[in-house]
C-alpha cells in the first residue's frame, strides 16, 4: 500500500496539470484601418484618426495629434476634446494624452476590433464596448 501512495500522488498532479487550460493567445489579427473613424461609449467619444493633425494647447503651443476624446456627458463637444497621440502593437492600443505641461500615457489590450465594434481592457481590468458612429 506504501508504494502505491507515491503512484497515485503522481496521477493526481499528473491529471492537475492536463486539466489547466493554456493561456489563450494575447494577440489578435488587427487591421489598423478598422480603428479609423468615431466610437462610441455612451457618452464618452474616441475618433482616431490616420494622419496627425494639429491643434493648439491652452498655452498656445501647438501639437500634431492623431486621436481626441471627449465626454459628451460633462458637456465637452469635439472642438474641446482631450488630445492624445495613439499607436498599435500587435493587440495593444496606447494613448499618449497631450495636456499643456504633461503627457500621460495609457494602456489598452484590444480583444475584438471590426469596422463597427471595438472592446478594449484598460490597465485597471474594465471592459469598454464601443461602436462606430462615423
Amino acid at each position: 500500500m506504501k508504494k502505491l501512495v507515491p503512484f497515485f500522488l503522481c496521477l493526481v498532479i499528473a491529471f492537475g496539470f492536463s486539466a489547466c487550460d493554456k493561456k489563450p493567445s494575447d494577440t489578435i489579427n488587427i487591421d489598423e484601418a478598422d480603428l479609423y473613424g468615431k466610437w462610441q461609449e455612451g457618452s464618452v467619444y474616441e475618433r482616431y484618426y490616420d494622419t496627425f493633425i494639429e491643434r493648439v494647447l491652452p498655452n498656445g503651443d501647438t501639437v500634431k495629434v492623431n486621436g481626441t476624446t471627449w465626454d459628451a456627458g460633462d458637456d465637452i463637444t469635439e472642438e474641446e476634446a482631450q488630445l492624445f497621440i495613439w499607436s498599435l502593437t500587435g493587440n495593444t492600443l496606447r494613448h499618449e494624452h497631450v495636456g499643456t505641461f504633461v503627457t500621460v500615457p495609457k494602456l489598452y489590450s484590444i480583444s475584438a476590433l471590426s469596422s463597427q465594434s471595438m472592446t478594449y481592457k484598460d490597465e485597471y481590468g474594465v471592459t469598454h464596448h464601443f461602436s462606430k458612429v462615423e
